[in-house]
């Protein structure tokens, strides 16, 4: 069984998916408090903190934890194309570089950082990737769509995959052994009459969200249900169709489900149990926060199903006779 500690956990969806290929989590850290009470509230065996990684002492928190891998998800939204043109916080970016010391602290023999793939272009990645190096790892640098491991959801990450051992870790190594099956934003929908939907048509229903959805109309025709796309940037419309997964959840509330009762379009914005299914988690729990805070958890995480590949493939690594079983 691999063990982890978990920093930047967000509300444990990357977690989820490490539990389920085996993993056990020793600790976590997160500063925001929704997130450290939901992570507890699903991972109780855990040590949960909340606090910035900066102000603890690795060092000592090493004295009781020994980690296999070192799993982090360090701030992506100075990263983020989803910003748009707001200036990024050199700050919130920094973060990646704090995650240094706990490294050399708990010397996992795993380390793996999840972030958005524009953090490449940003002028301290190279120092980040070759201070791990010099640490003695190997650096698999790897560019994931959650939609191929069977998330309905397009969301597409860089991660480095880095092992002390030196072992080589591939997309290919990835899909073979998770033999995922693609889903659509269709089977993350909840039955009619769960929420409540209103006219699309209503007085004082915003102009531009009209456009979108007789964008879609215009596509489809009448009778065909699909998804509005409220924030970020959108190349296709502003809507999409229920047939492809799920576009990339933000921490805004971002998607509008258009349906149809007759010749009537009606409107309602996604729930965060659509949500947490779309991330590849519907069995994780939601217990803590508002609606909107609950949106926000979906937009922070990791996808389930993409860690849940790479510690299974992390795992053949530490036991040659498993991956002798599975080729």
């Amino acid at each position: 069984m691999l063990t982890f500690v978990d920093l930047f956990c967000g509300g444990g969806f990357g977690a989820r998916g490490a539990v389920r290929a085996g993993g056990r989590p020793l600790l976590a850290v997160d500063a925001w408090s929704v997130a450290v009470e939901t992570y507890r509230d699903n991972f109780p065996e855990a040590e949960v903190i909340c606090s910035a990684i900066e102000h603890l002492d690795p060092l000592e928190l090493a004295s009781t934890h020994s980690p296999d891998v070192l799993l982090t998800s360090p701030e992506c939204t100075s990263h983020s194309i989803a910003r748009g043109a707001k200036p990024g916080s050199e700050t919130s970016r920094a973060t990646a570089i704090g995650i240094l010391p706990w490294l050399e602290a708990l010397s996992p023999r795993w380390l793996i950082v999840e972030n958005v793939n524009r953090m490449r272009r940003w002028d301290r990645h190279e120092e980040l990737i070759n201070t791990i190096e010099q640490a003695g790892y190997r650096v698999n640098d790897l560019f994931l769509n959650a939609a191929d491991f069977g998330a309905p959801q397009s969301r597409k990450r860089m991660f480095l995959v880095c092992d002390r051992e030196q072992s080589q870790i591939t997309k290919r190594d990835l899909l073979r052994g998770h033999q995922a099956v693609r889903k659509s934003a269709r089977e993350i929908i909840a039955p009619e009459g769960t929420y409540r939907s209103t006219p699309l048509l209503k007085p004082g229903r915003a102009e531009a969200t009209i456009a979108r959805a007789n964008r879609a109309i215009s596509t489809l025709g009448k009778g065909e249900d699909f998804i509005i796309v409220y924030y970020g940037s959108d190349y296709a419309g502003g809507w999409q169709s229920l047939d492809a997964p799920l576009r990339t959840i933000t921490t805004l509330d971002r998607f509008g489900l258009v349906t149809w009762r007759g010749r009537n379009a009606y409107l309602r914005m996604l729930q965060p149990d659509e949500l947490k299914q779309a991330m590849g988690a519907d069995d994780h729990n939601l217990s803590y926060g508002t609606r909107r805070e609950k949106v926000k958890l979906c937009g922070n995480g990791v996808c389930a199903p993409v860690l849940e590949a790479i510690f299974r493939e992390i795992s053949k690594a530490e036991s040659p006779e498993l991956a002798a079983a599975c080729s």
